[in-house]
């Protein structure tokens, strides 16, 4: 077995969300809980299907972010995974709803950060063994960063009051 790392590409504004799940509906049914909970979401899907064609089925409603869906996951290349990546929203405002759909089975990661994918390879094919997610810790927050991050919170309209 061999370890690698595949670095998701994408304009630093775009965040994602990466999972796995197990059925050929994976694409609608997530196209459809992310339009449900937040009309006018502009997105791309792709999951790369594990049995039969094993093809890389996407949608989306944005042909440019749908596009950067296909193209990283074609360089994961783990069965059974999707990669949702998000234009003009926060993976908070429909990530309850990717969880929900029953065929999906867990989420790797959802975030703006820099992602690297930690993939396995064996003879039978690719699997994700975990995702590096942003840059290590620099220290721990004081007051006036705790300050900060409550005021960030209530500025994007994630908190109130």
């Amino acid at each position: 077995m061999n370890l690698t790392t595949v670095r998701i590409e994408k304009p630093e504004e775009v965040n994602l969300i990466l999972g796995q799940a197990h059925f050929i509906r994976t694409v609608e049914d997530v196209h459809e809980a992310i339009v449900t909970s937040v009309p006018g979401a502009k997105f791309g899907v792709a999951f790369c299907e594990s049995s039969g064609p094993r093809l890389v089925r996407h949608g989306g409603t944005d042909p440019a972010l749908e596009d950067l869906a296909v193209q990283n996951l074609q360089q994961v290349g783990a069965g059974h995974t999707f990669l949702v990546m998000l234009g003009n929203l926060f993976p908070i405002h429909c990530l309850r709803a990717i969880r929900e759909v029953p065929e999906v089975c867990r989420i790797f990661c959802a975030t703006a950060n820099p992602v690297e994918v930690v993939v396995a390879e064996s003879e039978q094919g690719r699997g994700i063994m975990g995702v590096i997610d942003g840059g290590t810790p620099l220290g721990v927050e004081g007051p006036e960063d705790v300050a900060r991050r409550k005021q960030f919170l209530r500025t994007i309209g994630l908190k109130l009051g």
